[in-house]
């Protein structure tokens, strides 16, 4: 298990609370329990917002709950819950240390509108933070009656925590088609906060998506549930409309770092349902030019919020990277030149790497409309504002399309014997699951961000030593960039 610090580091780079970032953590060995048991692993389809976030792409939406679609009807029974359930919970505490106890874990089955069987659970678990009192508890949704219309695929978990194993996790999600049309359903149906959130940024990742099977999978969806395939008109005109605008920032304010206004979401709903109607996509703004600088065309920005601290930038990257995907202006605390600190409004647009090794952040200045450039290393802080604006430039501080992590072989499953007799941890848990980690046999690797050069250390240090550059000459660098672990 991660320490303290590391969560308490990682909310500040995010700007949320640590209580918040601790779930998100856990949610990540919740996943890979999950997807190593060989009840699960084939049988429990991962889908909802917070498979959006984990294995799609970044949406900055930090979730509390867990939903699946079973395929084995047999499987929402509660005596073959609460056992799976309780083996899970003992592989994941001996692989990263996390407590899940029984104590507070709770279950209830019940029949849904269709007469058909579904489940809710709370599973508590005691993290790195160790509050004291009622553990916290992450929400399961579990439901066989859903129409699953596309195969499942492999995808890869989003776990930017120093404890993920070097082939991290993976889980079987609903492909992004599905996603995208499970979504509008749930929008059509219940107009609910977080749902218009994650339609609009799905919207924004749809580049290469099926727009055809998306319609299909809809219709197929909305006819399941017994209602109308949703179109503009009828979100505006649904009685459930005033509570979606009153409930917008009660129900996501605590998710995100700063809360975009409604209107500026609800306002791109006509461009959503413009691209189902097939009508011809609006151009695409072209990428901010680079200036004067030469830009290193093989680096690119981490796709997912990642711990910029670990890699020795203390800017905070992940607020303005955020604001980004969500079309808010940043109040940018800079150091110019002259060493003169002053504030400006800036819309975010890309995050680029010279071939000097400078990080720059490449916007455009709100006031006048000029293009500028900042230099990471003297960004010394960052506010969201509320201040949105409409992209005149390509926004590549997130990705633009969706993010299909690549397809995986299937790995061996966990041996049965782990399930069929737990065993209480009398050790240190080892992290990574599916491996052990022999101490002292873990290695960082860091790469100079002057000259290139890659150095191993069994310390997690990003100050690097003296060093040569590859033509011979001293290098002016000691910083260095965490690039992977080695076991």
């Amino acid at each position: 298990m991660i320490d303290r610090q590391e969560i308490l580091e990682f909310a500040g780079e995010v700007g949320l609370d640590p209580n918040v970032v601790e779930k998100d953590y856990v949610l990540g060995w919740m996943l890979a329990g999950i997807s190593q048991h060989p009840r699960t692993r084939d049988t429990w389809l991962f889908k909802g917002g917070t498979c959006l976030k984990k294995c799609y792409f970044e949406t900055y939406r930090f979730s509390e709950d867990l939903d699946f679609t079973l395929l084995e009807a047999s499987q929402v029974e509660e005596d073959f819950l609460r056992a799976t359930l309780a083996e899970i919970a003992q592989r994941i505490y001996e692989e990263s240390g996390i407590e899940l106890p029984e104590a507070a874990r709770a279950l209830e089955i019940y029949v849904n509108p269709r007469g058909r069987n579904s489940a809710q659970g709370r599973v508590g678990y005691r993290g790195p933070l160790q509050r004291q009192g009622d553990p916290p508890r992450i929400r399961l949704d579990l439901t066989n009656d859903e129409r699953v219309v596309r195969a499942g695929e492999r995808k890869r978990v989003h776990h930017p925590y120093s404890d993920e194993p070097a082939d991290g996790f993976h889980i079987l999600a609903y492909c992004f088609e599905e996603v995208f049309a499970e979504k509008l359903r749930a929008l059509a149906e219940r107009e609910r906060p977080r749902d218009l959130y994650d339609v609009i940024h799905l919207h924004r990742h749809e580049i290469g998506a099926d727009r055809a099977a998306m319609v299909e999978i809809l219709r197929a969806k909305c006819e399941f549930k017994g209602i109308a395939v949703p179109t503009l008109e009828s979100l505006r005109a649904s009685p459930q409309h005033g509570a979606l605008r009153a409930d917008w920032e009660q129900m996501l304010a605590h998710q995100l770092p700063q809360l975009p206004p409604f209107d500026s979401f609800w306002n791109e709903l006509p461009g959503v349902f413009a691209w189902l109607q097939q009508q011809p996509a609006k151009p695409q703004p072209p990428a901010i030019g680079p200036g004067r600088h030469e830009i290193d065309p093989i680096w690119r920005a981490p796709a997912m919020a990642s711990s910029w601290r670990m890699q020795g930038i203390t800017a905070p990257l992940e607020i303005i990277r955020f604001a980004a995907a969500n079309r808010l202006c940043v109040e940018l605390e800079y150091q110019d030149e002259g060493g003169r600190i002053g504030t400006r409004t800036i819309e975010p647009y890309s995050l680029r790497r010279t071939k000097a090794g400078d990080l720059l952040l490449y916007a455009v200045r709100s006031e006048d409309g000029q293009d500028r450039s900042y230099r990471v290393d003297r960004i010394r802080g960052a506010r969201a504002t509320q201040r949105t604006f409409a992209p005149r430039y390509a926004v590549e501080l997130s990705a633009t399309g969706p993010i299909h992590a690549p397809d995986t072989a299937r790995s061996a499953p966990m041996r049965s014997a782990a399930f069929s007799s737990p065993r209480r941890a009398t050790s240190r848990p080892r992290s990574g699951f599916g491996r052990s980690r022999p101490f002292g046999q873990m290695r960082y690797v860091f790469q100079c961000m002057y000259c290139q050069k890659k150095f191993e250390s069994s310390q997690y240090e990003a100050t690097l030593n003296p060093h040569k550059t590859k033509d011979g000459y001293p290098c002016p660098s000691r910083t260095g960039m965490y690039v992977t672990t080695k076991y």
